[in-house]
């Protein structure tokens, strides 16, 4: 539980910066990989919607976010959905800071209307939500033949990099 602004915006930063890792290795090829055959969001859906969940979810609480435009349909370009991510996590920093308060983190609110939850409870949401679309991500990813940087260790092909270098197999 967060109990303050900069303790959310530090554990953001380290999740932002994982978050960009992923999206930074995407290809524009790529974004065209469906979750499913039968399912029409694809690996580029997925990175969009990591742009506008934080205008929505955020929103939903009550924090007008000055970010760049989300409700178009997914870019074509992978840096595109970089940049915009960028500039809405920078936006929803900068609102954060200036319209909450760390007194109102404890403030209980109706998320969505059926989500109890406080403040503090809306921002973990935020955080939670980002880290499972990043997983996905990672998945689609390899069936759409990118390498996925590692995120919380190494990936299957830097670990055996590390391996090698140390020796082992």
């Amino acid at each position: 539980m967060y109990h303050s602004i900069n303790e959310f915006i530090a554990d953001w930063r380290m999740e932002e910066a994982l978050t960009l890792k992923v999206l930074e290795a995407l290809s524009d090829e790529s974004l065209g990989q469906s979750v499913s055959p039968k399912q029409k969001r694809t690996l580029g859906d997925l990175g969009w919607h990591l742009v506008s969940a934080l205008d929505v979810m955020l929103g939903a609480a009550g924090l007008k976010i000055d970010g760049p435009e989300y409700k178009r349909p997914t870019p074509a370009r992978a840096a595109e959905i970089v940049d915009a991510y960028r500039q809405m996590s920078r936006a929803a920093i900068d609102a954060l800071q200036e319209q909450w308060s760390d007194d109102k983190l404890a403030e209980r609110i109706m998320l969505f209307g059926f989500i109890d939850t406080t403040y503090a409870g809306v921002l973990e949401t935020v955080v939670r939500h980002q880290i499972h679309h990043r997983g996905q991500m990672t998945i689609l990813m390899r069936q759409a033949d990118v390498v996925p940087p590692g995120v919380y260790g190494p990936n299957e092909e830097e670990g055996a990099a590390i391996r090698a270098a140390q020796g082992n197999k």
